[in-house]
């Protein structure tokens, strides 16, 4: 089963501009520099948000190796943030 080719259009005239000067720069079809840009973009845009989850992964990995053990309840950070008549500590 083949995939369903539909015909470029472009309507922005900034997207246009930009896409016809990357083809005449490269000698492509406007079709495969449009492809081959939003393929470089999106594979940049994959890196990115691979580093920010890594990131996010090591924040959490030196938080663990801070506070060993099981992470406290709802009900114990509560406890521990606000006094019997609901005020914070």
């Amino acid at each position: 089963m083949g995939v369903a080719m539909h015909q470029l259009n472009i309507k922005n005239a900034k997207a246009y501009k930009l896409a016809t000067e990357l083809r005449e720069l490269t000698g492509e079809s406007l079709a495969t520099a449009v492809t081959v840009a939003v393929e470089e973009r999106l594979e940049r845009e994959k890196r990115k948000r691979g580093r920010k989850i890594e990131a996010m992964r090591r924040i959490v990995r030196e938080y663990q190796e801070q506070f060993p053990g099981p992470l406290p309840t709802r009900e114990e950070m509560d406890d521990y943030l606000y006094d019997e008549n609901g005020l914070p500590r």
